[in-house]
């Protein structure tokens, strides 16, 4: 009874607070935009050195732990299996956690940084090209799946290897013991967490709906227009709801496969009718750049003002803030599909594989665009800087097949949608029954509705600037929840070392 009654609480309140950010949006927008700003602006300016901070102990921390003596160990008993093929695992865990962001900035981000380097470098220049290509291989390489992994990986082994609930709580159980979980703190952490992904996922759906539009607008002529994207929020959001409530295997899965074989498709299709030698060239040198200078990058603040500082905050600062706002939704799901992986296994698909796939989809599609630009094709970077989410579609403009792909770009899109929202259905329902493994479908159900009606409301409001506050509001707390977490880990990992070495003799 006592447990029910936590499941309710947590719940209900999850649910107002929710149903409170929505209907302030939808009555209220102008002091919701007004709001969402100062926080905005107070984060960016007074604690963006702790996103700085915290995004590099995330990177630092799996891979030592990695090729540590811990890195044998599996995420379950020591005779478990894995549930899901590795093809399938990956796919899963890629589609949650990247897909419609990579679609959204493939082409947009590095030509936005062509035209608009931060480093000093001439626009449209040669050193821009190679400056903005390193800077997206920078935002979209480890830091990203290491910020997943630190609530993936302690949640596994905890829900795995301890029998704990699927909920973020459980990650404190070395530090808080079982009473102060279940307690109000333990209450807090999960409502937190719920919050979390509901902001996170309103992000990417925001994004989602505006490439889509977008993408319907370029190809048929349609508008985009706030009618436009309730009825995309519409289609998608039934799509999604079902395909969360036919479970992971039927549903979650199958779509994941499906868009890891069209993304396939596309990248494959785009290296071999655009400039195949240059995306090779690119690749190594962003590679190379990357390695180079992934370690100072980490740490470059703006101490001294300048415009850099509000490029920081427009772009490194945001990504950070948005991959950790989307931490507790794509880490409890990945831990969720990773049982039977050894922790060295784990954090080679979770951080290393995900990484390169980024940085081949951006080698692919962003040396596409700056090809046309820098060989004198068409000119599209001043109308992707304009509006980034028309950056693929002008991109494939100018390739053979282009409407084509385009088409099957919308198709890509509309998947990966499908797939990130019923990840975050299945984990929210999961967080609102007390780390059920298998909720019931009448919570995902209410969840699926929910999350559409606030990526709505903030498409309504404020676009992806409202999306983007979003995200970095949801965000500032839980950098601390996930620091405490590698602690968490790692007091429980030496604690059971300590408990078999005297079972042993």
């Amino acid at each position: 009874m006592n447990n029910e009654s936590k499941n309710n609480s947590v719940y209900i309140i999850s649910m107002i607070f929710t149903l409170i950010i929505v209907a302030w949006g939808l009555f209220s927008p102008s002091t919701f935009d007004s709001a969402a700003k100062g926080l905005f602006n107070f984060l960016i300016q007074d604690f963006g050195w702790g996103y700085m901070l915290a995004m590099s102990i995330f990177v630092v921390f799996p891979i030592c732990l990695a090729c540590s003596r811990f890195g044998k160990l599996k995420l379950g008993p020591d005779d478990s299996k894995p549930e899901f093929s590795t093809i399938s695992w990956f796919a899963m865990l890629f589609s949650a956690g990247m897909g419609i962001g990579l679609v959204f900035y493939g082409v947009g981000e590095p030509v936005f940084h062509f035209l608009n380097p931060p480093f000093g470098a001439e626009p449209g220049s040669v050193k821009a090209a190679t400056d903005a290509m390193r800077i997206s291989f920078f935002h979209w390489g480890l830091h990203p799946w290491a910020n997943y992994s630190v609530i993936a990986l302690p949640l596994a082994y905890f829900q795995f290897r301890k029998n704990a609930p699927g909920l973020i709580s459980s990650l404190f159980l070395p530090v808080l013991g079982e009473e102060g979980v279940r307690g109000p703190i333990g209450k807090a952490i999960d409502i937190l967490a719920i919050f979390a992904t509901v902001a996170g996922i309103a992000t990417s759906l925001g994004l989602g709906v505006l490439q889509i539009n977008s993408g319907l607008k370029y190809l048929f002529g349609i508008p985009q227009t706030i009618m436009v994207q309730f009825i995309i929020i519409l289609v998608l959001g039934i799509l999604y709801t079902g395909s969360a409530i036919s479970g992971l295997e039927k549903g979650i899965k199958l779509i994941s496969n499906l868009n890891l074989f069209i993304a396939c498709l596309l990248a494959v299709s785009l290296f071999l009718l655009g400039p195949t030698i240059a995306i090779i060239e690119s690749l190594l040198t962003g590679i190379g750049e990357y390695l180079a200078n992934v370690i100072p990058e980490s740490f470059v603040m703006a101490p001294y003002g300048g415009g850099y500082k509000e490029w920081m905050g427009g772009w490194t600062l945001f990504y950070w803030a948005w991959w950790i706002a989307w931490a507790p939704f794509v880490g409890s799901f990945i831990a969720r599909i990773s049982k039977g992986r050894t922790i060295r296994e784990f954090v080679t698909g979770v951080l290393i594989v995900p990484a390169l796939g980024s940085f081949t989809w951006f080698a692919i599609f962003g040396t596409s665009g700056l090809h046309l630009e820098l060989s004198g094709i068409a000119q599209i970077a001043s109308k992707v800087s304009a509006d980034i989410s028309t950056g693929v579609f002008e991109m494939y403009s100018h390739y053979p097949l282009g409407m084509v792909m385009s088409i099957i770009m919308v198709v890509l899109i509309s998947t990966f949608f499908i797939t990130s929202a019923n990840s975050a259905t299945f984990v929210l329902s999961m967080y609102s029954t007390r780390g059920n493994l298998n909720p019931p479908k009448s919570k995902m159900g209410i969840w699926g509705v929910l999350q559409a009606a606030l990526a709505f409301v903030l498409l309504m409001t404020g676009g992806l600037k409202a999306l983007q506050i979003a995200s970095i509001a949801a965000a500032a707390p839980f950098a601390i929840i996930m620091v405490l977490a590698c602690y968490s880990l790692v007091k429980a990992l030496k604690k059971d070392e300590e408990e078999e070495k005297i079972v042993q003799i």
